[in-house]
């Protein structure tokens, strides 16, 4: 079946665009039930194995976060020797991703909104690989700040989008362990940037930043959207054939339709609240709390120290490979300890919000 097939309905009408509805998994629904299937369709019949496929692509998302904030530790000295930068262009440099996050911050909730989780991360992975390859082929130092920019506004995007996805496509039974996984692929990404940096070059390593992008993109026209993005855009049917795929095939889903209808109801019902009434206690009190604990999070330095680790350890007085192995060494046990944590069944509990204080 073409493109333009998938996107007509039986009578013709234009329905919402491919990437939106996954119209292949509709048409792996159908089969399965008419007719043998495929080898790929059988191992979504199993909706762990399902939920699982869905959540590692998207993780690529995270890694990519990971390995732009990486980056820059193992190639300052190569990157200001080869272009010729002065300390402060290179610290412009490393702290434009940031500048790029927060305006892609800003925009990610409409546009996931909008046009989906999927189509969301679509947009941010097309900058990311533009970014990165920007980095490898620069010739000065404007290239370097356009690409940076670019990383980053894919990665505020991709910091938003990702959690949401993997929180409203796993069963809730899984939700805290696979929700998990976008920091685990943070680190993950990191600890990838200090290992490669310490034998590649950093043109080839600002390529080898932009596979989990190249990678994420042909990804997402296999695995369905957000039940419940479906279910708020009013898509039942999309949203029944989708939920069908994530959970598996020859699963009961009617119960969790009708409770994910019933909290779509819901919040189309609620009220929208104005900025006056933020100054009510019952809102200011909780939104402050959460604001001051990603403000204070930041304000620790934690960027600082990610994006130039290895000179860190060198000013500590060690040489430059050493360094970089101390680098490595940081975020390995920094990964192990994210694995150990976040592996933890209490985390599905109720004493999530207790955890945070950790």
């Amino acid at each position: 079946m073409s493109a333009i097939e998938d996107i007509e309905d039986d009578r013709g009408e234009l329905r919402k665009p491919f990437l939106h509805t996954g119209s292949w998994y509709k048409m792996q629904g159908m089969g399965s039930r008419q007719s043998s299937i495929t080898g790929s369709a059988q191992v979504l019949r199993d909706g762990s194995v399902s939920v699982l496929l869905c959540v590692l692509i998207v993780a690529l998302g995270p890694i990519q976060f990971g390995f732009s904030c990486g980056y820059s530790s193992p190639t300052e000295e190569d990157i200001m020797s080869d272009l010729g930068l002065s300390l402060s262009q290179f610290s412009l440099f490393g702290s434009l991703v940031n500048v790029g996050a927060m305006i892609g911050a800003i925009t990610s909730g409409q546009i996931a909104e909008y046009i989906g989780r999927k189509g969301s991360l679509m947009i941010a992975a097309v900058p990311n690989v533009i970014g990165w390859l920007a980095i490898s082929f620069a010739k000065d130092s404007s290239f370097l700040y356009m690409g940076r920019l670019l990383e980053g506004f894919g990665v505020g995007i991709i910091s938003y989008t990702v959690p949401i996805y993997i929180a409203e496509i796993a069963p809730q039974n899984m939700r805290g362990t696979l929700g998990s996984v976008n920091q685990l692929s943070v680190t993950a990404g990191l600890l990838l940037a200090y290992f490669f940096g310490l034998f590649l070059s950093w043109r080839i390593l600002a390529v080898f930043g932009s596979l989990p992008c190249l990678i994420l993109i042909p990804g997402l026209f296999f695995i369905p959207e957000s039940p419940r993005w479906l279910a708020k855009m009013g898509l039942m049917e999309d949203f029944e054939a989708s939920l069908q795929v994530l959970r598996g095939y020859d699963t009961d889903i009617s119960l969790e339709v009708n409770e994910i209808k019933r909290s779509v109801a819901s919040t189309s019902k609620r009220t929208t609240i104005s900025f006056a009434e933020l100054k009510r206690k019952r809102y200011w009190f909780p939104l402050m709390v959460g604001i001051g604990l990603l403000g204070l999070q930041q304000l620790s330095g934690i960027n600082g120290v990610l994006f130039y680790s290895a000179t860190i350890f060198e000013n500590a007085g060690g040489n430059r490979l050493c360094c970089s192995a101390a680098s490595i060494s940081s975020k390995r046990s920094e990964f192990i300890r994210t694995c150990n944590f976040k592996s933890f069944s209490f985390f599905n509990a109720t004493v999530k919000d207790k955890v945070k204080i950790y």
